[in-house]
Parts: structure tokens; sequence; C-alpha cells
């Protein structure tokens, strides 16, 4: 079964989805494959696509979550006549003759544009997979989703199946996987022995600050407010992403202060997770799946809203996250620091994550995409 995994370059998280997955399927011996749905209509516009949605989601959060509900709001933007569908029928044929070229088998979208591409590519270029799914990377359902013409939906929870049927995809196609994260953060170690590691000492409380791999929200305001109120024996590691600008200032502002660890993009964020007893962030659906298939809790802060709400609330509701009300900064700092010292509550919230009993997304997808492509198909 030769695999396209199909992402989107808009942000990292349906990057690392996507190569999460086909980390899962090279381990099985499986050809797989990624491909930029973007780049089918022009490398240029997904390099201009990708910049701007950097710019929106650090610098003008309140204008994307405006954008993305009004998306919601009015369906009609995805119709036949409209600038976005033009976009997705001007990729289709070129993904078409790519899937053709290549001999795929099965077709994987960790992104609803590159799903409706898809979907573009089969009605009206002829092609056929054997097997198509779309992955959905929050826990929400995203505008355009039923309209995608895939075999399976893959839902991130079975408590979202009805909210999926409601938006017309038929029961039949939701499969609730998970969503796929790399195998790293499924082994989990000792996290007195990573704190070593890491030169924090054993048992000291450490947060863990990260608000996805652009750096983005009110990082540096947060910390700062945290560094004021912690005590001596507590550590804080921020994780600036590719926000270099960030980086730079955090590390004029407390380079002298042993108890903060500034870095910028690192590859190592399940060790960082490991040795972590709290973990500050913006509630991407990516980072928070990490963070609880290592049963680690969470303080959320409301950076981009939009899709990130689902998620928002999901974790919220299961007792694994907290926020503070109205998302006051100062006081969610304030929680930070609490928390940090309460050990009772923390391991309360491990808890709650541990009862979901998260599946191995990658594991899941992967056995359902194969049933489907060694199964009947039909003619056509």
């Amino acid at each position: 079964m030769k695999t396209l995994i199909l992402s989107c370059n808009t942000g990292e998280g349906h990057n690392y989805c996507a190569k999460a997955l086909c980390e899962f399927y090279r381990e099985r011996g499986e050809v797989c494959d990624i491909a930029d749905a973007l780049s089918f209509v022009s490398q240029k516009l997904s390099d201009l696509v990708s910049r701007w949605f950097v710019r929106l989601y650090r610098y003008a959060p309140k204008l994307f979550d405006k954008g993305y509900n009004f998306s919601e709001d009015h369906p009609g933007l995805f119709d036949s006549d409209s600038t976005v569908y033009h976009l997705i029928a001007a990729g289709a044929g070129r993904l078409a003759e790519h899937i053709a070229a290549g001999g795929y088998d099965a077709v994987i979208c960790t992104h609803v544009f590159s799903a409706s591409m898809l979907t573009e590519a089969i009605r009206e270029h002829g092609i056929k997979p054997r097997a198509t799914s779309f992955v959905a990377t929050d826990y929400s359902v995203y505008p355009m989703v039923n309209e995608n013409n895939v075999d399976i939906i893959f839902i991130p929870y079975i408590s979202l199946t009805d909210d999926f049927a409601a938006h017309g995809i038929a029961r039949e196609r939701i499969v609730a996987s998970g969503i796929p994260v790399r195998r790293m953060f499924y082994k989990c170690a000792d996290r007195d022995e990573t704190k070593r590691k890491l030169s924090i000492p054993a048992g000291a409380p450490h947060l863990l600050v990260m608000c996805g791999s652009m750096g983005c929200g009110p990082m540096r305001e947060l910390v700062t407010m945290i560094s004021e109120s912690m005590g001596d024996g507590a550590f804080v590691t921020v994780v600036c992403g590719t926000n270099d600008k960030l980086r730079v200032e955090l590390e004029h502002e407390f380079g002298a202060d042993a108890r903060i660890r500034v870095l910028g993009f690192t590859q190592n964020i399940g060790e960082l997770m490991d040795s972590a007893d709290l973990y500050l962030t913006k509630p991407g659906g990516i980072s928070v799946t990490e963070a609880a298939v290592k049963c680690l809790p969470m303080a959320f802060v409301d950076a981009v809203a939009g899709c990130e709400e689902g998620n928002f609330n999901f974790f919220i509701d299961c007792g694994g996250a907290v926020a503070a009300e109205d998302n006051d900064i100062g006081r969610l700092a304030e929680i930070c620091v609490s928390l940090l010292g309460d050990g009772d509550k923390r391991g309360e919230m491990s808890a709650a994550l541990r009862g979901l009993d998260l599946a191995d997304a990658a594991s899941v997808i992967y056995d359902a995409m194969k049933r489907r492509y060694e199964g009947p198909h039909p003619a056509g």
C-alpha cells in the first residue's frame, strides 16, 4: 500500500501530524511520502500563505479568530464560484497527475484544504485511490469538512462523533482514531531522571512554556509575571520556536536568572515534557495531544481561539487543563505558580488525562486504511 500524505503549509500542526503518520508507516516497511497541497497550486502561493499565516497567528490573533468564525458562518465562501474553490481547482489537476505518476494506493489528508483538493481531483480528473481519508487535527468540526468526498473521516475522540454527524457526515465514515503524534511522545521517561539530565534538580517544580512552533501569544508577559512570584527552587523552560525576536528579548531579560531557561526551535519537546510538572501553552490540537498522551497537566492561554476553541473546551471539561477567566494573564500566572506548588492538584489533572485512554492514533489510522485498501473497491 503506497501512501501519500497531503498536508498544508499553514503552521506546523498539520505537518507534524503528517510526519507522525509517515514515521509510523515507514516503521512498518510501507512506502509513504508527504506533500504540501498548496504547492500544487504554486510554490510561491504556498510560501506566501505560510508567511501570512505566521504573521496573523503571531501578531494579529484576533483577526485570525474573526476570519475563522466568519468562514464558519458563511459556508458560501467555498462555493464553486468562490476564490477558495478556484484555488483548489487550480491545484487539483496537478495533484491528480502526482497521484497517478507516483502510483499511490492511498491518500491521507491532514488539512481540510488538502481534502478539498483531493475531492476535486477525484471528481474532475478521474483518479480514485483505493483508500482516502481526512484526519481532523483539532477537537472540533471544521468548515467544509462535510463536503469532502473521502472514504474515512478520522476524528480526535469518540465523544465528538455526534458533532461530526450533525454536520452531515455519515456515521459509517467516522472513525474515532485520536490525533497522531510522533513516537517520542509515547515513550515516557522518569521525571526526576530527565530533570537531572537537563541540569534541573530532582524534585524541583518545572514549568514548560511553549505557544506553538511560532512562539505566539503573551509569552514574555507571562514568564515575567511567573518569575516574580515563583520560589527560588522552581524552574521555567521557555521554548520560543521560530520566534527569534521573542527569544532574543527573553535572553536579554532573563540571561542572569538561572531559574529561567530560554530555547529557540528545538526537537526534544518529548524530553522537555517528561521533565515538566506543568505545561503552559496555547491549545493547539497537536500540542495538547502530545501533552495529553504524556498525562502532563496543562494551563491554557487562549492566544488564538478560532479552531482552537474546541481544544480549549475539551481539555478544560475533562479536567486535564486549567485557564484563567476572561483570559486574564495576570490570573493565569498566579494559577501556574500555585499549581507548581500543588502536587495533589497536578496529580488529579494527570489522572483525568490518563482516564481519556487516548488511542495510538497512527496505529488506528493505519489499520483502518489497510482494511479499506484490502477490501472490495467499487468500479469507477
